[in-house]
């Protein structure tokens, strides 16, 4: 068998399958990229068992069908420096012998055979679907990846909630410290639904999805889920359990309000933030009328950093402590030029807005107050 196909669009793809690839395997297989060819196509494909993407490519050339899988690091190596132009590749599918031969050179090794490479288990017939353009998915994915956790004790808290129902989709995120629930608004279902997204395929569908208006259709049973959009088809296992009731832990009754831009905030936090003591990392928002005091300071170390923001603040003058890591990730995942925070009083959650909310969407995000030694 005899293929044909551009250096850079193979390389490209084999580098976003090669994410999915975990350092060690218990099957020497699963460290190869299925290649799969059959009229004209080839269809990538990179599994680690549980998670199983795939992508197509249009070939130059191809003078039959067949199967076979290529160590990863062996066919990535063999073409990633190499400058744009057509790359060749002869497979024996009875030797599984593969040489790739190109303008100035060429490279000999042996494939696997691709009946040995575990295929993931379709979503059954019942499955509920839901389409969603491609960059607002994309978009969502990324604001709301940070907010996750990395617990054993609740594997739940440990991905993205997809919860549909007939208001709108929100894709909800929480590590028990912050919080980011984005709603979809155009997305509905009368019927309740909702599945836990792990972190793994979500970061696999951040880099790989286009930030365009393809649409996305995601399939889901109550344990699997296979996302299919423009430039392949990515299969998963979904985290079972039952996710924590988000709702009832975002106040509605915060009347202190403050705007303020999103990029002076975020810059002073980051630059008091190294000031902070190394085991709370806490910093000190003091609010009044028309400016804020970003302040932290490590008494060990009698270090200590302070800046004022101008603001615009409706409330009664508060001082209230945020961890600020948190505070950074949650500044740095909006683009909006400003920001709204609501608060109630130094011991309640603090919400955040865009000043603008995205056309169809609604952005939320809250952070937890830390107590301050005064």
């Amino acid at each position: 068998m005899r293929i044909t196909l551009s250096c850079a669009v193979l390389s490209s793809r084999l580098l976003t399958l090669s994410k999915v690839l975990n350092s060690k395997n218990s099957l020497q297989i699963l460290d190869c990229i299925l290649f799969d060819v059959k009229d004209g196509v080839l269809t990538l494909t990179a599994s680690d068992k549980e998670n199983e993407l795939t992508t197509s490519v249009e070939l130059d050339e191809a003078d039959s069908d067949g199967r076979f899988a290529i160590s990863s690091r062996t066919i990535i190596d063999a073409v990633k420096d190499l400058p744009e132009q057509p790359v060749t590749l002869t497979v024996d599918l009875n030797t599984y012998s593969v040489s790739i031969t190109f303008q100035n050179g060429g490279y000999t090794f042996t494939a696997q055979n691709a009946d040995e490479f575990p295929m993931a288990q379709p979503v059954g017939d019942g499955a509920t679907t839901i389409t969603i353009p491609s960059g607002i998915l994309a978009d969502n994915i990324s604001r709301t990846l940070f907010a996750t956790a990395n617990e054993e004790i609740r594997p739940v808290m440990n991905g993205l909630y997809f919860d549909l129902n007939q208001e709108a989709l929100a894709i909800v995120a929480s590590d028990g410290h912050k919080l980011v629930r984005n709603k979809i608004l155009s997305i509905t279902n009368e019927e309740p639904v909702s599945f836990i997204l792990p972190k793994k395929p979500a970061t696999l569908l951040k880099n790989a999805l286009p930030h365009d208006d393809t649409p996305v259709e995601i399939r889901f049973d109550n344990l699997n889920a296979e996302v299919t959009f423009a430039a392949g088809n990515l299969k998963c296992r979904l985290i079972e359990g039952r996710y924590p009731n988000y709702n009832s832990v975002i106040p509605t009754d915060n009347p202190c309000q403050m705007t303020i831009d999103r990029r002076a905030l975020l810059g002073s936090v980051k630059r008091i933030l190294p000031f902070a003591s190394e085991s709370s990392q806490s910093i000190r928002l003091r609010l009044g009328i028309g400016q804020v005091e970003a302040s932290s300071e490590d008494i060990d170390f009698a270090t200590s950093a302070k800046e004022t923001i101008v603001c615009d603040y409706n409330g009664t003058p508060m001082s209230i402590g945020f961890k600020g890591p948190s505070l950074v990730e949650i500044l740095s995942s909006l683009t909006s030029d400003e920001v709204l925070m609501e608060l109630a009083d130094p011991s309640r959650p603090c919400l955040i807005f865009p000043s603008e909310q995205p056309e169809g969407q609604n952005i939320l995000m809250l952070i937890m107050p830390m107590l301050l030694n005064d």
